[in-house]
């Protein structure tokens, strides 16, 4: 008899994602993002953090002040576009921790990313997330939040052996 409480693809890949944004050194915000083909094969993953060759020692991660983050940390999406190094992403999804803000939308349609699964939208007040949500709409790129009844997963790094 087969297991019955498996995860589905979207926890799955929601998950991939999450793990994905424990990499990033944002003090305040981690996200995360996993880029999928319509056929369940995960294509890239990325997150939030300074771009190749910028110290995350000698950039600022503030959110407010005369330095802040926001001029450098390059966001989860455009990560994972970036390192799926040219691969084709017409017809994918992107999973991703945070609902996309205008530039990565931008950067998702122009790939050919289809659809956008998000776990949270806390921004959708802000004139950013709603020209996303503009963009991805006259663009036909589909957007959902995440459904479902799994409040977390909770991986062990101790081999089964030694577990008693």
């Amino acid at each position: 008899m087969k297991r019955t409480d498996y995860i589905s693809w979207d926890e799955y890949f929601m998950g991939i994602a999450m793990l994905a944004a424990k990499r990033s050194k944002d003090p305040s915000t981690q996200v995360g993002a996993c880029i999928v083909s319509a056929d369940n094969i995960i294509i890239s993953t990325g997150y939030n953090g300074m771009p190749k060759g910028c110290s995350d020692d000698e950039f600022p991660w503030d959110r407010e002040g005369e330095q802040t983050k926001y001029p450098y940390v390059v966001h989860a999406e455009l990560n994972a576009i970036l390192n799926a190094n040219g691969r084709d992403l017409r017809g994918s999804r992107v999973y991703v921790a945070l609902f996309p803000c205008n530039e990565c939308a931008k950067a998702i349609i122009q790939s050919g990313v289809k659809e956008v699964i998000y776990l949270s939208d806390k921004y959708a007040d802000t004139l950013g997330t709603m020209a996303s949500k503009r963009m991805l709409d006259a663009a036909g790129v589909k957007y959902h939040q995440l459904q479902t009844d799994v409040s977390s997963i909770t991986l062990s790094f101790i081999p089964p052996e030694k577990m008693k």
